[in-house]
């Protein structure tokens, strides 16, 4: 690549290949899934690598001899786990008798929460992947739940940006739980609680963070993940070293909400600490108790985020159900390079008219909302 003098773009065989602090300098603290030791656990376990179909080839872009920009870029030969569904764009390349796969995808693997995927100099980075897509005949690169100013980067150099939509709790000063629902409708206010009261009953509930998550906790999360993993997805991502391993290796990043019948774990929510956003990731249950999914996962959620000063909760991806607990519809970016000019220009007919019916539906869902309307 040539956009500036003394510039070279390269990758890596692994992540365990990086230098771990000239990663993170570059990602920074603020967003837990950026981590050197993140990727470099899913890759020791086995989450990644191998016959997963996400091959690691994390992409370094080096200026005068110093590193200025990285991205976890992976060659996919599918297209799981990436939660921006690009299943239909494949089935029309290889009717038009092309090959889709392998394609280049930076992301986060089984991880659709929004943050940064450009780290250090965004153009940078960008030319890069471009280069590596031309220079190895790839079908596109497709970076995913970006910024909304990496989005906006990105389609100036002619990446293609497509729009989805996830539901976020956003702060609005509130000091407990009860301030969050003094925000809401009467009626709605009265539902969540009668929510709370009927997962609660019976039940007793801890918040676990880091070194407090025991092995004997961290077993029974994986078997809850891995029920809910196998009803959703056929087979779960993550392995069981994954699981074992995280309390060492990503320690305070890890909070674990269990819920308790007679002492024993019936079921748990697996969350990400982030600097000022709480992620909800893994949830799963051994006993099906009404709205039990509500607490752990969302309402739970809030209140410790209110508790420790964070101003948001991101809690996955999809789920319309979230609005009525008071999760917000917010834009969520992609974006895509595709060199060849036919596709390119279906592509981008396509998702010009995707884009205008999801701001309509955004209009629509912010509607269903329990705040008060004052």
């Amino acid at each position: 690549m040539a956009d500036r003098d003394s510039v070279e773009a390269r990758i890596a065989d692994s992540f365990e290949a990086v230098d771990a602090a000239t990663w993170d300098r570059l990602a920074g603290a603020a967003d837990p899934f950026l981590s050197h030791a993140f990727f470099a656990l899913l890759e020791e376990s086995g989450s990644i690598g191998g016959a997963s179909g996400w091959t690691p080839l994390p992409l370094l872009v080096t200026q005068d001899g110093e590193t200025v920009g990285a991205a976890p870029a992976f060659l996919k030969t599918h297209s799981q786990g990436e939660y921006v569904f690009d299943h239909a764009w494949a089935d029309a390349w290889s009717r038009a008798g092309g090959d889709y796969y392998p394609k280049l995808q930076i992301a986060v693997p089984f991880t659709p929460v929004v943050g940064q995927r450009l780290l250090g100099d965004v153009p940078l980075v960008l030319a890069g992947a471009e280069t590596l897509v031309r220079q190895n005949g790839l079908s596109s690169a497709h970076a995913t739940f970006l910024t909304a100013g990496e989005a906006s980067q990105a389609e100036e150099r002619g990446w293609l940006v497509r729009h989805g939509v996830q539901f976020h709790w956003r702060s609005a000063g509130e000091t407990d739980f009860d301030g969050f629902l003094a925000r809401c409708s009467s009626r709605k206010r009265k539902v969540l609680r009668k929510e709370r009261a009927a997962a609660r009953e019976g039940l007793s509930f801890r918040a676990l963070r880091g070194a407090e998550i025991g092995a004997a906790e961290m077993a029974a999360m994986w078997l809850f993940y891995q029920d809910t993993g196998s009803r959703k997805w056929g087979q779960p991502y993550l392995s069981h070293d994954f699981f074992s391993g995280a309390v060492e290796r990503l320690g305070d990043d890890l909070l674990l909400f269990l819920a308790e019948r007679d002492g024993v774990p019936i079921a748990g929510a697996l969350n990400w600490v982030g600097a000022d956003t709480l992620y909800g990731r893994y949830w799963g249950c051994s006993e099906d108790v009404p709205f039990l999914h509500f607490e752990l996962c969302y309402y739970q959620a809030i209140e410790w985020a209110i508790a420790h000063g964070l101003t948001t909760v991101q809690a996955g991806a999809q789920g319309e159900h979230k609005l009525a607990r008071g999760y917000e519809p917010v834009l969520t970016y992609s974006a895509h390079f595709i060199p060849h000019a036919g596709f390119r220009a279906a592509v981008a007919d396509f998702l010009g008219r995707e884009r205008e019916a999801m701001a309509f539906e955004i209009e629509a869902l912010r509607a269903e909302l329990p705040f008060r309307k004052d």
